[in-house]
């Protein structure tokens, strides 16, 4: 997907370094959070998974997130809870 929004534009609407979002998108050196994520999806105004591009067979999606909940991490079930909130928006 092409977007009409340059580097340092979307950087400068969401508040982040051009150089740490450079090392993002361009170079892939750095490992956003999910906030910075959802950040970028929004100003794009596009889904986050669409930043991805990013598709898995509703079966094997389901056993990801199932094996997720199985491990009983609190933290990354919340963090998993998030990204499907963010998803359904």
């Amino acid at each position: 997907m092409k977007w009409r929004t340059s580097q340092e534009e979307l950087a400068e609407q969401i508040s982040m370094n051009t150089k740490y979002m450079s090392s993002i998108v361009e170079r892939g050196k750095a490992n956003p959070t999910l906030d910075s994520l959802i950040k970028m999806a929004d100003a794009l105004k596009v889904g986050t998974p669409e930043l991805f591009n990013i598709e898995y067979e509703p079966k094997e999606l389901a056993q990801r997130i199932a094996g997720l909940i199985s491990e009983g991490d609190k933290a990354k079930i919340q963090l998993a809870a998030k990204a499907l909130n963010t998803i359904r928006r």
